[in-house]
């Protein structure tokens, strides 16, 4: 892949939906299909916006290892991503990712006690498309 970065991007860009995987209590991986993220920073960051109450969000609390997919249905493609989640309840976080809208979910608005902000930070990635899939790191 000669542009990880636009390559990758792209595809993200182009999804409605986010596939992310976090840890149960006994180990397992539990994947959910969420709405793309709100925000991204290149191919490492990524926010999305979730419940505070929500099981994933207390799963993330408890351990951070994550992963992240985005497929590209039409042409058979698609990219994981492997890192760390964060749950940010802080303002700063809620009024950046926060739409018009959102109060259809979170009532209260963007003080709402149960919306948060996960941010994902990416760590590496494989990218799959072509009947072949390439490993990547994620630059700092």
């Amino acid at each position: 892949m000669r542009d990880a970065e636009k390559t990758i991007g792209n595809l993200i860009d182009k999804q409605s939906v986010a596939y992310i995987s976090s840890i149960d209590d006994d180990g397992f991986p539990n994947t959910k299909a969420m709405l793309p993220p709100r925000k991204r920073e290149n191919i490492k960051t990524f926010y999305f916006t979730t419940n505070t109450s929500s099981m994933r969000a207390a799963q993330f609390r408890k351990n951070p290892k994550a992963c992240i997919y985005f497929c590209d249905k039409r042409f058979f493609r698609g990219v994981m991503l492997i890192g760390n989640m964060e749950v940010l309840e802080d303002s700063r976080s809620k009024e950046m990712i926060w739409r018009e809208g959102d109060t259809m979910y979170y009532p209260k608005g963007v003080t709402d006690p149960d919306y948060c902000v996960l941010r994902f930070t990416a760590s590496k990635g494989r990218y799959y498309s072509h009947f072949k899939s390439e490993t990547f790191s994620i630059e700092e």
